[in-house]
């Protein structure tokens, strides 16, 4: 099972990006498909959206709804309604491009909702940000009181905390319940490399979840990327990362992970 566990699409899911987005996805088994941050549409209407395309292509990908804990209704009935009414399977929330805290006040009653209910949630905090989002709300040690407080909860610590990479190390071997998004750029190649040996030393590659990133990037291309980097490195003297190890993130089956029934 290949599961890429980092995909957009546009939130009105037209046709002409619906085919690219399934054509970009034909290496993988199923796609994850986060909800992009509103752009003048409501949160209601982008969640809508998605849910018609995953309805359409539900043999493919997974959704995960839109939350802003500010100004959501975030009670148990509300969370629910996202997986049983809308057949979305988690939560991606914007804390820095948002601009709130990690432990704000009402994002830690959606948490709550979101254990209660069984929906992982996806911290879309790392690179690439716009100018007006709040560094200091992406830095995945925020998530430390988060895990600590509602240990059965999923959490996805997205493009691996980037450029705190080290703090989502921290997070992952800390926490049984929280993971990262390894989302590979072929551009970064070097980024790349840094990122999986750092998790290998730390002992946390089976916390892991391979995705692409699309559109910004393919999952054939992405899959190369990481299957390949390896073979630069014989002249180097750097560090290799078990050939095994790195087939194990891509091979990873990220819904059983984060409990994800389909």
């Amino acid at each position: 099972m290949i599961v890429d566990c980092h995909t957009h699409i546009n939130s009105t899911g037209e046709e002409i990006e619906a085919s690219e987005h399934l054509s970009a996805s034909e290496t993988v088994d199923v796609c994850i498909v986060l909800a992009n941050a509103g752009a003048g549409e409501s949160n209601a209407e982008i969640n809508r959206n998605l849910s018609a395309y995953i309805n359409k292509h539900s043999e493919k990908t997974v959704g995960f709804a839109l939350v802003d804990p500010r100004r959501d209704k975030i009670n148990v009935k509300n969370v629910a309604s996202n997986k049983e009414k809308l057949g979305l399977s988690g939560a991606v929330i914007y804390c820095s491009e948002m601009g709130f805290h990690p432990v704000h006040s009402r994002a830690m009653r959606f948490y709550e909702s979101a254990e209660e209910v069984g929906l992982p949630v996806f911290f879309h905090n790392g690179d690439p940000l716009g100018a007006d989002a709040v560094l200091d709300y992406a830095q995945p040690y925020l998530l430390d009181e988060v895990a600590r407080t509602f240990k059965t909860l999923k959490i996805v610590v997205g493009n691996m905390g980037f450029p705190f990479v080290e703090q989502t190390l921290s997070v992952l071997a800390k926490h049984d319940n929280v993971y990262a998004d390894l989302t590979i750029s072929p551009n970064r190649v070097w980024q790349v490399y840094n990122a999986v040996v750092s998790a290998y030393e730390r002992g946390v590659m089976e916390k892991l979840l391979f995705g692409s990133g699309y559109p910004d990037g393919r999952a054939g291309e992405c899959i190369e990327t990481l299957l390949g980097f390896n073979k630069l490195l014989p002249e180097a003297s750097l560090p290799p990362v078990p050939r095994g190890s790195i087939r194990n993130i891509i091979e990873r089956n990220s819904l059983e992970s984060l409990g994800i029934e389909r």
